[in-house]
Formats: structure tokens, C-alpha cells, sequence
């Protein structure tokens, strides 16, 4: 099938440390084993962000259009169905060739992933991560029982919302932390919302069987006091910080488990449990909170990620 010569809006990376411009480009042509998507909606994620500021690892060259992640309609392709919806990342998407963050996108076959339909363009291209990672932790690596009592850390974001909400539905008591006093109200309703300053043992009506903690930093190190011994803490972010110091006299008293998760090695292993939650998803029977900008609102979208303000995932509306 061939598509007609047009012009696509694209963002575009033409030096390191500053941010895509707006800009047109020719909508590239179909080929055998590509398959051609018009852009719906693209994930603003800190993998990103590394990439903009040219500190990951994968550098591209330059000009690029960044986008790691991100979702639309097939225009043509020798593998998906013509008009359906697909979800869009790997194969060196928004690391070593052009993203997603372009009304037209032209990718190899294997990069994409063909949706339910209905599906919300917006939640088909941030639902896996965090759905995936909330759900590998409070089912494989945590193990949350029911009846126990689960401390989640950064719980208005993606992550931390969805892990809320898996922990409630196993029959746990949760209590959900939040940094800033205005993310309180973003809090799923299925937890007690408090802030992570005043966090203590008082506050939360004894210690957890269990620390969900996907932030780092000194929350991290605060909420640890708070686990039971021989409790469990499940850590899977370092947004407020990298490091973790532990008196180790202290730690051997305690007896906490620490869980790393790795998504790396068991994308494969959750990828059924995350489809079944579509449904869920779709019909709001679980929330996965997100902030949505167009493409010439990027700027405002980079810095609310970068500051922290941003409720949830960003997603640049790209129809």
C-alpha cells in the first residue's frame, strides 16, 4: 500500500542538553518488514530525558526525534492489520533510530504490538510499565497476603497508584506516601494517604509486613524503620536519590528482606497478568493516572517530570 506525499509534524533533537523543536518533515515511505503507524499518543518518560540531556548510554545521532514509547493506528504494514491499534517500543525506538514523538512513524515490524480494540490510544502506551512492575511486586517479588498491612512510598505515581491498588485488591491494609502535600488528593482512595514527612509508626498505626518503596532516597530510609522484622521491602525506583546507607548492627536486628526489582528479566513473565488488567483499565475499574500535552506543550511537560510535579505518566497527545 502506498501513501501519499505529505508533510508530518515531528519533534526534533538537533543538540544535546536542550529540547526537541517543532518542525516538519516528509511522511516516510512504506517498506517490507516496516510497518507504517500514525501517531495517536507518545509516553514523556526519564528514559527520555537521559536521552535529551545525553546521558544514557545509547546516544543518537543527531538530528533525531526522541520517544521511546508510544501508540497509534497502522497505515500500512505487511504484518498488523490496516487501522488497528499498536502499541510502539523497542527495536532502538527513541535510542538508535527516529521515536515516537512524530505524527508518523515508520518501524520495524517487531516493534509493535497490536491492541485490544477500544483501547485508549493514551493507555495503550503507558500501561505496560507500570502495570508490569506494580504487578511483578506485589505478587512475585513482595508476595503481599492478605490481611497484611503495606507501606507504598510515591504512591500518586504510576507505579506507586497501581501498586496501591494491587496490594487492596489481595485483601492488604495499605497506606500510601506521597512527597509533596498536593499530591495527597491523587492517592488511591483504597489506602490511607499521608505525607512522607510525617511518616511514623504512630502515624500509620504500627509497623507493615511489608515496604513498597519506589522512590529511594532518605524516604527509603526513613520507611525502612517502619517494617516489621523479618518483613519484606520491595524497592524499585531512586527518584529521591541513588544511595542507601545502613548501620549494619541495625539492619541485622531488624531482619528486613531488601527485593530489588528488576523489570529487565521478567517483561516476558508479567506480560500476560498486564493484558488481563486491561479490561480493568479501560473501564476505570483501575486507575492509572497520567497528564496529557500536546506537541507544542513539551517544554511545560519536560520540566513538571523533571520537578517531580507530575501526577502519574505524561503523554504527549500527538493527533
Amino acid at each position: 500500500m502506498s501513501t501519499p506525499t505529505s508533510m508530518s509534524r515531528t519533534l526534533v533533537l538537533e543538540e544535546f542538553g536542550t529540547l526537541p523543536r517543532l518542525a516538519e518533515r516528509t511522511v516516510p515511505e512504506p517498506r517490507p518488514g516496516h510497518t507504517l503507524v500514525r501517531m495517536a499518543a507518545a509516553t514523556v518518560a526519564h528514559l527520555d530525558l537521559n536521552v535529551l540531556d545525553g546521558e544514557f548510554g545509547i546516544l543518537p545521532e543527531l538530528p533525531f526525534v526522541p520517544g521511546t514509547q508510544g501508540s497509534g493506528h497502522v497505515l500500512a504494514s505487511d504484518t498488523h492489520p490496516e487501522g488497528a491499534l499498536v502499541r510502539v517500543r523497542g527495536e532502538g525506538l527513541g535510542l538508535s533510530r527516529d521515536g515516537a514523538w512524530a505524527e508518523h512513524l515508520l518501524l520495524p515490524d517487531a516493534a509493535a504490538e497490536t491492541m485490544p480494540a477500544g483501547t485508549d490510544p493514551a493507555l495503550a502506551c503507558t500501561y505496560f510499565s507500570p502495570v508490569g512492575t506494580a504487578w511483578a511486586t506485589v505478587h512475585a517479588i513482595a508476595r503481599v497476603q492478605p490481611g497484611e498491612r503495606v507501606l507504598v512510598t510515591g504512591a500518586s505515581g504510576a507505579v506507586g497508584a497501581m501498586a496501591v491498588q494491587l496490594a487492596a485488591r489481595v485483601g492488604a491494609e495499605v497506606v500510601g506516601a506521597v512527597g509533596r502535600p498536593a499530591k495527597l488528593a491523587h492517592v488511591p482512595a483504597t489506602a490511607k494517604a499521608l505525607l512522607a514527612s510525617e511518616l511514623s509508626e504512630q502515624a500509620i498505626g504500627g509497623k507493615v509486613d511489608v515496604l513498597i518503596d519506589t522512590v529511594g532516597g532518605s524516604i527509603l530510609r526513613n520507611a525502612l524503620t517502619l517494617v516489621r522484622q523479618r518483613g519484606r521491602a520491595a524497592l524499585l525506583g531512586y527518584t529521591a536519590g541513588r544511595e542507601l546507607t545502613l548501620d549494619l548492627a541495625d539492619f541485622f536486628l531488624a531482619d528486613v528482606s531488601l527485593l530489588p526489582v528488576n523489570m529487565i528479566s521478567r517483561a516476558q513473565e508479567v506480560a500476560p497478568e498486564v493484558l488481563r488488567l486491561l479490561p480493568d483499565l479501560s473501564s476505570g475499574a483501575l486507575s492509572l493516572p497520567y497528564e496529557r500535552y500536546g506537541m507544542d506543550a513539551l517544554g511545560e511537560a519536560v520540566e513538571r517530570l523533571r520537578t517531580g510535579e507530575a501526577v502519574g505518566k505524561i503523554v504527549l497527545d500527538l493527533t
